[in-house]
């Protein structure tokens, strides 16, 4: 990906208000993965990715940005919540399965690009198969008919999907499910089956009924499995997920030990998973199925609200190795305004879209968005601050009746939110915060 920081800051705006300082980290942080890939082998070994840690309250866009991040850029990327890892003998996670999940992601990503070269060629064979087991069946019941008249005229059906409801009957392969091994092995799913085929001379077959369509798709994959290399796709995907991965730990404020606190056992185990993750950021190997993988060049980017705990109540080692510190905004009512109409995704869009199937035509006046922003501002401030998460609530209260009786059995409606309308179906949520200014 050799996008500037200015390209890779310019796509994230289209979908993320504000937060300048975070997209330009970011940003820096994916170019210099394309700048070290550029240099000679000895220097680049020298260069480590210069992690990243994001501080903001809920629903500002951090973890938007994680997802924007694994559209953008064509790479192993994983997000993974810090809550869900325990330390070491305890029962969950481990730590090391974080890079096992991205090298799983490195796999599938190269794997998808490997059969797409192949596809037109899995895709002929996989036809051909198909029109053999159709025209066998017409053959029988048309023994008169040429055979070269059937296949020309299957051939033509098939590609014109003419066929693509038919049921036919085709061997498959037979693909048993994986068993699950001792977790935390880097052996966790076996295929048992994949096994006994190599002893006994290719996989077992099996016939099933489907339609054409379904029978294609299958032959399709099956077709392009057996033209690609599948210990260069795991070569070439543990190569990436070491020198390209990306690893976006969210929540990692919750296993951060409060300072207010006295460090009891809820905080000894809190800074045992802190410990088990700082190994896998400095440099280490982790085993997978796929083999060892280095985690030293792999680019993290942590986040967390920091509520009730402090960056610094994480432990000196990892915040040692997040040398880059962000902070994120919290929303002002022009960012809301922003919100609702500015990104291509916006809210007021999306409903927009889905009402549309029903024959309504949606369409927010500019007084009506700047009277959801006072009100998403006003919830956030005089109860829990969830971001721009508020306006999803407000805006399903708001289209709650327009949405229930919206059926597609008649004509376009325009429908127009105006201030007016606003104020009269959220007048419940205002009114309570009205009543406050009463409460000694």
């Amino acid at each position: 990906m050799d996008l500037s920081p200015k390209q890779i800051t310019a796509e994230l705006d289209r979908f993320i208000i504000g937060q300048q300082a975070a997209k330009r980290a970011v940003a820096v942080a994916l170019r210099n993965r394309y700048r070290r890939s550029c240099l000679p082998d000895a220097v680049r070994e020298e260069i480590t990715p210069k992690n990243i840690i994001m501080k903001g309250p809920t629903g500002v866009g951090k973890t938007e940005i994680a997802r924007r991040l694994a559209k953008l850029v064509k790479a192993p990327f994983i997000k993974v919540e810090a809550t869900k890892y325990t330390e070491v003998g305890y029962v969950g996670r481990d730590c090391e399965s974080m890079i096992r999940d991205l090298t799983e992601v490195a796999v599938r990503l190269v794997r998808e690009e490997k059969f797409s070269e192949v596809e037109s060629k899995a895709r002929a064979a996989a036809e051909s198969r198909i029109i053999d087991a159709i025209v066998r069946d017409r053959k029988a019941r048309a023994q008169d008919t040429p055979e070269p008249l059937i296949k020309a005229e299957v051939a033509d059906q098939l590609r014109s999907g003419a066929l693509d409801k038919q049921a036919i009957e085709i061997d498959v392969a037979d693909r048993p499910k994986p068993m699950e091994l001792v977790p935390g092995s880097g052996m966790e799913m076996i295929n048992i089956g994949d096994i006994m085929g190599g002893m006994f001379g290719g996989k077992k077959k099996k016939k099933r009924k489907m339609t054409v369509k379904e029978a294609l798709d299958l032959m399709i994959a099956e077709e392009g499995e057996k033209l690609i290399d599948n210990d260069a796709i795991t070569a070439e995907a543990v190569r990436r997920a070491e020198q390209d991965g990306i690893i976006f730990i969210d929540e990692i404020d919750k296993i951060a030990a409060k300072s207010s606190q006295g460090g009891g056992s809820h905080d000894v185990s809190r800074e045992g998973v802190q410990r088990d993750i700082l190994p896998i950021v400095e440099g280490s190997t982790v085993i997978t199925k796929y083999g060892p993988v280095k985690t030293d060049f792999v680019l993290f980017i942590a986040s967390g609200a920091f509520h009730i705990s402090k960056m610094e109540d994480l432990i000196p080692e990892l915040q040692g190795r997040f040398p880059v510190k962000v902070e994120l905004d919290s929303l002002k009512h022009k960012d809301f305004v922003d919100i609702l109409t500015i990104p291509e995704n916006a809210i007021t869009r999306q409903y927009a879209h889905l009402l549309s199937v029903d024959s309504i035509k949606l369409t927010f006046t500019a007084d009506a968005v700047d009277e959801i922003a006072a009100v998403s501002v006003l919830e956030n401030e005089t109860s829990e601050n969830i971001g721009a998460r508020r306006l999803h609530n407000i805006i399903e209260l708001l289209l709650e009746d327009i949405s229930f009786n919206a059926d597609g059995q008649h004509p376009e409606i325009e429908v127009i939110i105006d201030r007016a309308y606003v104020k009269e179906h959220l007048k419940n949520t205002t009114k309570k915060h009205d009543l406050t200014k009463y409460i000694l």
